[in-house]
């Protein structure tokens, strides 16, 4: 059970052991001086872009596993009905899988940390570009994208941290950081006010942004997809529409089909449908030491492909083998064909992280597509109350996806309502890209995650043999008031910071 008391143990024993060095308060952090040139301000803003990637110091070492994206997928995808737990596991990505969090685990302190720097890099660079007289449309686009990753840290912040806008609009959001000037001493702005300052910070930065640099850094594109994912978390469905047709308009995306469909997450900086992505070159390719796909695949030498695509999953999509989306779905099987299982788990691999230049274990990851943007329309429609336009939405991306003699046409199945087919299909396409958890709570839905695997409580080694453990199933269709839906505030930021309210 969360509790307070649970969490000043836990403080208690860190303090005796001495486990947490060098506690900063978040903002405390320091891009260095620049001085004020173009040629400065980019340097500063390719670092920024850098911390999404790179394995930072943190409490005084460097973990190979501490890298943004990676926690940033784990924290949400690993908690949902996606992807199952192999095996027990020492590494903090378990208390995803088990809901069991604390304030202490490394993974959601450590991307607290590496968020708030890249919020305080993207502040330092606004700041010094304020004093050069007559900014240039260069410099205009850098401080443009540095709005853009502002908006984007701090949404993830709160929808890893905070409850659902949906649930609780006047709740406990995040901290906001938006100078460099900000008391290290802050309160945590209600999830209505972090909403206000992401939309502010996307619009301003879409304004300013009219020289993209290429899909690996910010774009006007890029912030009007982040005003459509946060006015469709926000249910305004004008708004969520308005940005999505913003986007699919620049012409400048276009959806792949079903033949280059299963090559866009290895060609990521090429594909039709890219629009942001964080580039990762050969020398970023962390193997099985801390790179994004080391839990998800291998091929037998490279990754370490203990975390696989959940049954809950297979069986959604079950009903149409001949969706290209199963590419990205891989069995393990032996020489006669015979599938493969681990722990009485049928290994079934997952590949959105693996095969950029022939490497598993490298990808540059996708944040944004185009894709997203039919299914926000398809969403906010069917959430007005025009199922055939939502259904029309879902079909673009079907059609797309070797499902041509499968669209909907205007006929919603027996029993179902025109949202559950458009979650269903934000399902399928956007699996293991970090939207699930937060697409089903957000809108007030039970996450079934009775099925086999190592989030059950209490599994034991001896259960393995029966690979079904109804005893154990119990609390686990996750309701969305549940407490363990969302993360604790890190210690590192309450011990040192005393107006942060934690978590309940």
């Amino acid at each position: 059970m969360r509790t307070r008391s649970i969490l000043t143990i836990l403080c208690a024993v860190l303090l005796m052991t001495g486990c947490l060095k060098d506690i900063n308060p978040s903002d405390a952090l320091n891009t260095g001086d620049l001085t004020g040139s173009t040629q400065g301000l980019q340097q500063a803003l390719n670092g920024a872009y850098a911390l999404f990637k790179d394995h930072v110091s943190f409490n005084g070492t460097v973990d190979g596993n501490n890298m943004y994206l990676r926690q940033y997928f784990q924290l949400s995808d690993f908690a949902s009905d996606d992807i199952v737990c192999g095996q027990s596991t020492t590494d903090p990505l378990y208390y995803s899988f088990s809901l069991d969090h604390t304030a202490t685990q490394t993974n959601s302190r450590y991307f607290w940390y590496i968020s708030y720097k890249i919020i305080n890099d993207a502040n330092t660079v606004i700041e010094s570009a304020a004093n050069i007289a007559n900014p240039s449309d260069q410099v205009r686009q850098l401080v443009g994208e540095c709005y853009f990753l502002r908006a984007f840290c701090h949404f993830n912040l709160a929808r890893l941290f905070a409850r659902p806008i949906t649930q609780d609009p006047n709740g406990a959001g995040i901290i906001l950081r938006t100078a460099t000037s900000d008391p290290a001493l802050k309160a945590r702005a209600t999830v209505s006010e972090v909403y206000a300052s992401v939309i502010a910070d996307a619009e301003a930065g879409a304004a300013l942004m009219n020289q993209p640099r290429g899909v690996q850094f910010g774009s006007k594109e890029a912030a009007y997809a982040l005003l459509s994912r946060v006015f469709l978390y926000q249910e305004n469905n004008d708004s969520t529409t308005y940005y999505a047709d913003k986007v699919i308009a620049s012409n400048r995306f276009s959806l792949e089909t079903a033949a280059t469909f299963p090559q866009l997450f290895a060609n990521a900086m090429a594909g039709k449908e890219t629009i942001f992505c964080a580039a990762f070159t050969p020398a970023d390719d962390y193997g099985k030491a801390g790179s994004i796909a080391s839990m998800l695949y291998s091929d037998g030498n490279s990754g370490w492909g203990e975390e696989y695509a959940s049954q809950s999953l297979r069986d959604t999509m079950a009903v149409h083998p001949e969706d290209v989306r199963w590419s990205y779905i891989e069995p393990l099987k032996d020489a006669n064909g015979a599938l493969q299982k681990k722990n009485g788990i049928e290994i079934y691999y997952i590949k959105k992280f693996s095969g950029q230049g022939g490497s598993p274990t490298l990808s540059s990851p996708i944040l944004f597509r185009l894709a997203e943007m039919y299914l926000n329309k398809a969403e906010a429609a069917a959430k007005k109350g025009n199922a055939n336009e939502a259904l029309d939405n879902v079909d673009m991306i079907r059609k797309n996806r070797g499902l041509q003699n499968a669209l909907y046409n205007h006929v919603l199945p027996a029993g179902k309502t025109a949202l559950d087919i458009v979650l269903k299909e934000r399902r399928i396409e956007l699996a293991f890209e970090g939207h699930r958890n937060f697409d089903v709570y957000r809108n007030k839905r039970n996450m079934n995650r009775t099925y086999w695997g190592y989030h059950l409580p209490g599994l034991k080694e001896s259960d393995i043999n029966l690979a079904v453990a109804p005893a154990n199933y119990q609390n686990m269709i996750i309701k969305p008031d549940a407490a363990r839906i969302i993360y604790y505030i890190p210690i590192d930021e309450v011990q040192t910071n005393k107006l942060c309210q934690q978590n309940p």
